[in-house]
């Protein structure tokens, strides 16, 4: 199932669009569009602006991901073959959510080259605080996680892929604005406070949990 859900994204354009406008996004912010995350602007070798900008970033891509997940299988009347061959579902959940993440994942790595570039443009060169940034690179890994389960929970509600990106988007805005954003911001300036970190895992395992017990609730129907 795992291996189905992600040979699925690249080979449909979601995976190039998602990964492709959160790059092209975080690159415009941080180097071309003028403001206090652009670092030319800031005149600091600081990449405090991306991880401020990225968890706004998420919260639009993650429910993007996974408003398809099951979506699908209820048009189609796919949840009466699953039935019939006695799907396990916490596996097929557990999968399909660490398909979604890995593709998040995917789209967070490549923002090295960006602490590489500020690196050699600061003085003396290389005057970077590496371990902020390896913390901030977790927090925001962390975060991908929670937003990636929020927008699956969110998913297993309805049959409208659309209906499920826009519940996805509101449910990560809300929780990141009502208690993630605390834990988030502590992890972002670099404090690996295993409170913040068993939050963030706490809340996806918990929805990764309601997903299955929602979908278990489908597949009985």
């Amino acid at each position: 199932m795992f291996r189905k859900e992600l040979t699925y994204y690249f080979t449909t354009p979601i995976a190039y669009i998602v990964i492709g406008l959160y790059l092209l996004a975080v690159s415009l912010m941080l180097w071309v569009i003028p403001g206090e995350w652009n670092i030319i602007d800031s005149g600091y070798a600081d990449l405090r602006g991306m991880f401020e900008m990225s968890p706004w970033l998420m919260m639009l891509l993650c429910p993007a991901l996974t408003m398809r997940l099951f979506a699908e299988e209820r048009q189609s009347g796919m949840w009466d073959l699953l039935r019939a061959k006695k799907i396990n579902v916490w596996k097929m959940v557990v999968h399909k959510y660490l398909a979604a993440w890995l593709l998040t994942l995917l789209a967070i790595v490549p923002c090295i080259v960006h602490y590489v570039v500020v690196g050699q443009l600061a003085e003396p060169v290389g005057n970077v605080d590496g371990g902020q940034f390896a913390g901030s690179m977790i927090g925001l890994m962390l975060i991908s996680m929670t937003f990636t389960a929020l927008g699956i929970l969110m998913a297993s509600f309805t049959g409208s892929q659309i209906v499920a990106y826009i519940l996805g988007v509101v449910m990560c805005f809300s929780m990141y604005w009502l208690t993630i954003q605390d834990h988030y911001r502590s992890i972002s300036r670099g404090v690996l406070d295993i409170r913040d970190v068993g939050f963030l895992v706490a809340i996806s395992a918990v929805a990764v949990g309601l997903t299955i017990f929602c979908v278990n609730r489908i597949g009985k129907k």
